[in-house]
């Protein structure tokens, strides 16, 4: 959308000059109002009366764009605003479609959006080989702290594409900007991103879409909110204060999911109330909640299994860490200080990698 509320989609097909001859949609589809890990079928968009082709179909080869689809093209161009964490499905697809794009001899441009939780912290253990799924197809951290169109030059460069990529950058963002100084308004990207907010917690929060604790998903305040109808809310609460996590503070708190993990059940647990932007670290709050709520009650707490983003036999939270490392650590008895003692230098060599593709000052 641009700041009047106005389709991209809609924008280039009245463009003159110009011929909009296809859309293709990420997960969540072109208009962002499908279920998340729900396949969406291609069509027609209603409002341009042009195809449409689904790269978050029933299989993981619907994720890339077919030869066919780009037939005819000249250029492939991404628009869509991602929220700065790698499990978010928007940048895996924006790497898949530069691929198919190098292949066919397309140019690909993107559209650069501010990075809403801001361009400054990274956070989080890299990810590991024998750990790609479509919620980590490169090695980013958790939380990259890059926008799309720098992500898209770190893909160039370390993928080796021979593409012609253009990025239009964003004019007057600061890598400092979390989205609401930025004065444009939140268009939910997915959703389940009904506020810069749940952005911001995310890049922590999704570990738990790798258990069988609730994430929110069916409140009014996803990832915000998290619990299982087995746990003690102010047990919870103390022990998460007791991890003195910087820039938060825990609220013990019920709520009964209307869909997802244990809907129309009462579940019991916390709600995370972000009080100091620039020191909050979402993936170490994140740990800190798997890790205090499967102390509380390990004989119910479960890891997820079933198949997660089109990979099956490798634990969910496995793949949204990028290793076993974590999830093992955890079995045996670690604290959340050797947790985030163990990815700290995989942390920092990040930050050093992605250095030379900062394309913004603070």
């Amino acid at each position: 959308m641009d700041r009047r509320l106005r389709h991209a989609a809609d924008l280039l097909h009245a463009l003159p000059g110009v011929t909009l001859s296809a859309l293709f949609g990420p997960e969540h589809g072109v208009r962002g109002d499908a279920p998340y890990m729900a396949a969406v079928e291609g069509g027609t968009d209603d409002a341009t009366g042009l195809p449409v082709h689904s790269l978050y179909g029933a299989t993981r080869e619907s994720l890339q764009p077919s030869p066919g689809a780009l037939a005819g093209l000249d250029a492939l161009c991404f628009d869509v605003q991602d929220v700065g964490a790698r499990y978010f499905t928007y940048q895996a697809t924006m790497l898949l479609c530069m691929e198919a794009a190098a292949s066919a001899g397309l140019a690909f441009v993107v559209l650069d959006r501010p990075n809403p939780i801001g361009g400054e912290a990274v956070e989080g253990p890299g990810l590991h080989p024998g750990f790609t799924s479509f919620c980590g197809l490169h090695d980013l951290a958790p939380r990259h702290g890059l926008t799309v169109g720098e992500l898209a030059r770190l893909f160039v460069a370390e993928r080796r594409l021979d593409l012609d990529l253009t990025v239009v950058p964003c004019q007057g963002w600061r890598r400092g900007q979390g989205f609401r100084a930025t004065g444009r308004p939140w268009v939910l990207p997915s959703p389940n991103m009904p506020t810069p907010e749940t952005a911001l917690v995310y890049p922590g929060m999704c570990l738990l879409e790798g258990t069988n604790l609730s994430e929110g998903r069916g409140t009014t305040r996803p990832f915000e909110f998290f619990g299982a109808p087995w746990l003690d809310p102010a047990r919870l609460a103390a022990a998460l204060s007791a991890e003195r996590l910087p820039g938060v503070r825990f609220r013990p708190a019920s709520f009964t999911p209307t869909w997802d993990k244990h809907a129309g059940a009462r579940c019991h647990g916390v709600e995370l109330h972000v009080h100091d932007v620039e020191a909050f670290r979402p993936f170490r709050t994140g740990l800190a909640c798997v890790l205090q709520a499967r102390a509380q009650a390990p004989e119910r707490f479960r890891w997820r299994t079933e198949t997660y983003e089109f990979v099956d036999g490798v634990p969910a939270f496995d793949l949204l860490c990028g290793s076993a490392r974590e999830r093992t650590a955890i079995e045996a008895g670690a604290t959340l200080g050797d947790l985030v003692a163990a990815y700290t230098a995989e942390e920092r060599a990040f930050a050093r990698r992605r250095a030379r593709f900062l394309a913004y000052h603070g």
